[in-house]
């Protein structure tokens, strides 16, 4: 215990932790200090009411400007300088400026405005939803693509170890969470063969997400076995709000044939090896075929903004992908704070607004906007089968309170609420009317909607869909289904804290 204790107290994680709060200790003592000038103390009181008209008449999640707000106002003194060290959405220029420079991409787009009138013709409201991600950021919709969904952690790993030695060009593995034990160490020893037999491996890895996990060399020590790796926003102890911004992807690619998405990173509990909150829940999906194009512009845009790449050649990496058999439209996606779209909100919000007789989904956080609230509400009003799965055994406490406390505006309106009994849900997954499936990085919090950089994979009459739905029935068998009386049954001081919670959910 002591030995445990001692690790999470010295760890890279905590020690960046307490020398930032070393920092704004100092900053805050100092602007507290100067404050007993009478002018200085009216000043800063001025500017924090500067910033909360600017807050105000920023275009800007409400939740997330109320929240704000109401921190500003409360303490006026220090109100304007936190949100200017902390608010916002400040990205570094070089990030905001990469994009795909891939000439190409022209010709992918002539084929999906090809597969949009197809689908304009046949399905209309299919057709908006692909047309959405199109008209967002140009994300492409294919056909020849097969997709397989995998229902755990478990039995996506079984899929990497057979699909990893078959790669003949290049491997790319991008994910937030990294860590060392069954899971990893196999898929490495695999890699180092792999390197040895000539094949290209790039690996991006979050330093934020494996801070814990990780020595902080880890980059150079796969370097030395040529891997070649890149951190992404190394974590530093530094008052910025660029440290928010973590890339919460998991994407893997081989030779660009074909690709992995979903909630899975590459870590033992996702694969029950190792037993922290129960039973881990999760779910991924594996593309084989022309939709993998996707992924490996997405990662290719990530490294080259890493290796500072000027002139990169994409065409290197785009090889042609073996043929298989049409299994529906699918639409790989990406979302990043680099920019005014909340392309993961507006995924979700699509799919709840299209479903005409039910919607499943999987989340590990309830931490909604108001957008989604609706968005849930007005469906379940409509008649819609809307059902919601999130763990029993949490992860973070006061994520969990927040997520119990919007239990009962949902209930009241219908929203059925099931709790993972066993476990841990951390599957994001989407499943509507046995015709669209969802399945990627992006939670229903605001990190996930306006931090992150997430992807996804939208699939629409795909054979995967059903096997996505009884996956889902399955699991509500073991889940507990919240009643109204549960959400009534709550003690004063616990209602008191979640609605405290609730009030600052954005800024968590």
């Amino acid at each position: 215990m002591k030995n445990k204790l001692k690790k999470q107290l010295t760890n890279r994680l905590m020690t960046v932790f307490f020398l930032i709060l070393i920092q704004l200790f100092i900053i805050l003592y100092s602007i507290f200090d100067l404050s007993t000038s009478y002018f200085i103390n009216a000043c800063l009181s001025i500017f924090s009411y500067i910033i909360v008209i600017y807050i105000i008449n920023r275009q800007d999640n409400p939740a997330y400007k109320i929240a704000w707000c109401i921190l500003v106002l409360i303490v006026p003194l220090f109100g304007g300088v936190l949100y200017l060290m902390f608010g916002g959405r400040k990205v570094s220029k070089a990030l905001r400026m990469a994009n795909l420079s891939y000439e190409g991409i022209k010709d992918e787009l002539e084929n999906t405005r090809e597969i949009l009138q197809q689908l304009y013709s046949n399905d209309c409201d299919a057709y908006k939803i692909f047309n959405y991600g199109f008209n967002a950021d140009g994300f492409g919709t294919y056909e020849d693509t097969q997709v397989t969904f995998f229902a755990s952690g478990e039995e996506k790993f079984v899929s990497l170890l057979e699909e990893l030695p078959k790669a003949r060009h290049f491997i790319f593995l991008e994910y937030f969470i990294i860590e060392e034990g069954k899971m990893w160490n196999s898929i490495l020893k695999i890699l180092e063969a792999k390197v040895l037999e000539g094949v290209k491996v790039i690996i991006i890895y979050d330093d934020f997400g494996c801070a814990t996990n990780l020595p902080s060399d880890y980059d150079e020590i796969l370097k030395k076995k040529g891997i070649i790796c890149y951190k992404f926003n190394r974590l530093r102890p530094a008052l910025a709000i660029q440290m928010n911004n973590r890339d919460h992807r998991k994407i893997c690619v081989i030779d660009n044939n074909v690709g992995y998405c979903g909630g899975v990173n590459l870590a033992d509990e996702y694969i029950n090896e190792t037993v922290r909150f129960g039973h881990w829940k999760d779910n991924a999906v594996m593309l084989k075929g022309k939709a993998v194009t996707s992924l490996t512009l997405m990662f290719l845009q990530m490294y080259k903004y890493l290796a500072k790449i000027k002139d990169f050649d994409y065409n290197q990496f785009l090889l042609p992908c073996e043929k298989v058999d049409n299994d529906g439209y699918v639409q790989p996606y990406c979302d990043s704070p680099t920019d005014n779209e909340d392309v993961g909100l507006n995924m979700h919000l699509n799919i709840i607004n299209a479903a005409k007789r039910y919607v499943y989904i999987y989340t590990p956080y309830l931490v909604i906007t108001n957008e989604l609230a609706k968005a849930l509400t007005l469906a379940s009003r409509n008649g819609v089968d809307v059902r919601i799965c999130v763990p029993h055994i949490p992860d973070k406490w006061y994520v969990f309170s927040i997520t119990q406390s919007n239990y009962k505006q949902l209930i009241a309106a219908g929203v059925r609420i099931f709790e993972y009994t066993p476990g841990f849900v951390h599957a994001k997954s989407f499943v509507c009317d046995d015709v669209y499936g969802l399945c990627g990085t992006v939670n229903t919090d605001y990190r996930s909607y306006y931090l992150h950089f997430e992807c996804g994979i939208l699939m629409y009459r795909c054979q995967c869909i059903q096997k996505m739905k009884q996956d889902y029935l399955d699991t509500l068998k073991v889940s507990q289904e919240i009643t109204m009386k549960d959400c009534n049954n709550i003690y004063l001081f616990k209602r008191v804290i979640r609605a405290i919670l609730n009030l600052f959910a954005p800024l968590f």
